[in-house]
């Protein structure tokens, strides 16, 4: 009987330890600050706004726009939607892309140095100006279009930073692993993957954003409109129409899914390099 007492106590305070680890990651100074400091601005914008009595074709108070944006809901929401897909697809298909073709460079050195360079040529490219050539010329399928946009520009922080993880394996591990015979394979899987890890996570978190600015001028470009437009269709028929408000509202929308994504993935390079990873280790102390 003690020694079941003893282990509900101890289950108790494991409990008791995880609530307070929980609380205090939530009540943390990098979470409390940058909301007191948006709090801040949104509340001098509207004083502002109010004070110098600035029309709302001008600038619209903070208020009114989540007015706006509670009364023009389902519109704004079907069109975000929309550019939510075009994001999440666009960023796994970079995501595939950009891993195989690490894995690709990692195994061979010649092909690195051929191919890098076209990669680099391809995010440098301005994306506002081939567009429009990319949409014309699969004007049969301008999702498809959409998303190479997209992709075009959230590819290359996943190469480049996945390349370089896979590259950075420290020396004496990579001669241990010859010593004992591993193969290209098994060297891949078991020691590049591990080290190529907070790499590839650095670089999802900018290509997420990435993805979603893609995905939002390559809409701006199409202007496709009706059930399929998205937000960035909403934000361009608000500006025409000098429906300032509900384009504000269309913009907040778009900031708030920039955010969510980069805090989704920050959440997921927490939990997998938590127990090992020095960046994330410190965090947690």
């Amino acid at each position: 009987m003690p020694s079941a007492i003893t282990k509900n106590q101890k289950q108790q305070l494991t409990q008791i330890k995880s609530e307070h680890q929980i609380l205090n990651k939530i009540f943390s100074l990098d979470i409390v600050a940058p909301i007191i400091l948006g709090i801040i601005v949104l509340l001098t914008w509207e004083i502002s706004v109010r004070v110098m009595n600035i029309p709302p074709y001008l600038l619209p108070g903070p208020i009114l726009v989540v007015k706006t944006m509670i009364e023009e809901w389902n519109p704004l929401f079907t069109s975000l939607l929309i550019t939510i897909k075009i994001t999440v697809v666009a960023l796994a298909v970079a995501v595939v892309s950009g891993v195989l073709i690490s894995m690709l460079f990692a195994q061979n050195k010649l092909i690195e140095r051929s191919l890098f360079p076209y990669a680099v040529i391809l995010q440098t490219t301005p994306i506002v100006a081939i567009a429009p050539l990319i949409i014309i010329w699969l004007r049969d399928n301008t999702f498809a279009a959409l998303i190479l946009c997209a992709w075009i520009v959230a590819f290359f922080p996943i190469i480049s930073n996945t390349t370089l993880g896979l590259n950075s394996i420290d020396k004496n591990l990579s001669d241990m692993f010859k010593l004992y015979g591993a193969s290209r394979w098994q060297t891949l899987i078991y020691l590049r993957f591990p080290s190529a890890l907070p790499y590839f996570l650095g670089g999802l978190r900018i290509s997420g954003g990435l993805a979603l600015i893609g995905a939002v001028v390559a809409e701006f470009v199409a202007g496709t409109g009706g059930a399929r437009s998205g937000i960035a269709y909403q934000i361009l028929m608000s500006s025409y129409n000098l429906q300032i408000p509900r384009m504000f509202a269309a913009l907040f929308l778009t900031t708030g899914l920039g955010i969510a994504i980069f805090i989704l993935f920050t959440f997921l390079s927490d939990f997998l390099l938590k127990d090992w990873h020095e960046s994330a280790v410190k965090k947690d102390g």
